[in-house]
């Protein structure tokens, strides 16, 4: 019994001193950071929010719409969304924005509600507002539409 014990704290031991040994060094550790990772560095100033309240064309199928303007200081919780007091049924046409889906209003068995489902009432865990920022990694991604044309110009050679 004690001589399990005994192996079994060697190989830990064994084990512990293999991983420090080659854990990579600090100053070789790519971040977006760029300080180490024991000094905490100042955060830059907030990026602007696009805010020009233009539809912005979705990047792949299904995706939720973006939100096109601000939304500082919204009150989105139990007592009040006032998401919906431009985009509820009732409120687009003095409004002019975009109606709530269809599908907001559709329980998890596919039933019509009379009101907003609960489900679907916190419009942010969905929706974000935009930001006028630069990437901080590049970004490659190809709309589904861009490829569907290039296959089918391949096709067609």
């Amino acid at each position: 019994m004690k001589t399990g014990k005994l192996l079994s704290i060697i190989a830990l031991l064994g084990f512990s001193v293999s991983v420090m040994a080659t854990s990579v060094p600090e100053d070789k550790i790519d971040t977006l950071r760029l300080a180490p990772i024991n000094v905490e560095p100042t955060p830059p100033a907030m990026q602007a929010v696009i805010n020009t309240d233009v539809k912005q064309v979705r990047s792949y199928p299904m995706q939720p719409p973006v939100i096109p303007h601000k939304i500082d200081g919204y009150q989105i919780d139990l007592k009040a969304n006032k998401c919906l007091q431009c985009h509820a049924r009732t409120s687009t046409g003095h409004s002019q924005a975009p109606m709530v889906s269809v599908t907001h209003y559709m329980d998890r068995d596919n039933n019509f509600l009379a009101e907003l489902s609960p489900r679907r009432y916190f419009c942010t865990q969905c929706h974000a507002p935009q930001l006028d920022a630069k990437l901080l990694v590049e970004n490659d991604f190809v709309d589904i539409d861009h490829l569907m044309k290039a296959k089918a110009a391949v096709k067609k050679h």
